[in-house]
């Protein structure tokens, strides 16, 4: 049988590693640095991201349905998938789209070390600067984790930490498009920043679900009288 010692250390090492998921890992604690997810504003706008691209053809096929929509997003771009779709990214910053840095990797281990973390985020910047003519002024952490290191880098370079809520938390892995889109709806509201995939970290993958869940939200939000708007633009709205 359990004790009840045994039971309450158990119970008290669960509220530890939930504390610190809140803390490091969740997409609306501020106990670390500020770190918006939305803003408050009474106009109906949205902010949609996307993390762990550029990954062809998807990255590109967001890119022709934003230009059919007449939508601007932002996009969090892993420096090794800029290395490998150049292209991808340029074509983005010329159609009016804004670039952000989300690490060298992508590999969470190296997130652990604020040194190593420093070193990607500096990477990205330096690779972005050489692709596009400009150094990104926005960075989203892989899996949202943060530390205060990270924190002081981050004021270092220049750089605006940016979360946002999942359009659905499954979505990375290609769920049906019809059950990302409806999460995505169910959570969009005046000031929000949404948070997609076009790529998986640095395996890239068949994103057709994620561009067709994007159809499906660009729409719908349309119809429901939303704007579309990029995170620097939002964030002036707080």
């Amino acid at each position: 049988m359990r004790t009840a010692a045994g039971m309450g250390v158990g119970a008290g090492a669960l509220s530890a590693a939930a504390l610190t998921y809140w803390v490091r890992m969740s997409s609306w604690s501020q106990r670390l640095g500020p770190f918006p997810w939305h803003v408050e504003t009474d106009r109906r706008v949205v902010a949609l991201t996307f993390d762990d691209g550029p990954n062809e053809p998807y990255t590109s096929q967001l890119a022709d349905l934003f230009v059919e929509r007449g939508v601007h997003a932002t996009f969090f771009q892993v420096g090794l998938n800029v290395k490998a779709f150049p292209d991808a990214t340029r074509r983005l910053l010329a159609d009016g789209h804004e670039i952000g840095n989300h690490s060298w990797s992508h590999d969470f281990t190296r997130c652990l070390r604020d040194s190593v973390m420093a070193d990607e985020i500096l990477r990205t910047q330096d690779l972005q600067e050489e692709i596009t003519g400009q150094r990104p002024t926005l960075y989203r952490p892989p899996w949202l984790w943060r530390s205060r290191g990270l924190f002081r880098t981050l004021r270092e370079q220049g750089l605006t930490p940016v979360s946002g809520e999942f359009a659905h938390e499954f979505e990375p892995f290609q769920i049906p498009a019809a059950w990302t889109a409806r999460r995505a709806l169910g959570r969009a509201s005046p000031g929000k920043i949404l948070i997609f995939h076009d790529g998986y970290d640095i395996r890239g993958g068949d994103h057709t679900q994620t561009v067709r869940a994007v159809q499906l939200t660009v729409d719908r939000l349309r119809d429901a009288g939303y704007e579309f708007v990029t995170v620097p633009e939002l964030l002036a709205l707080g």
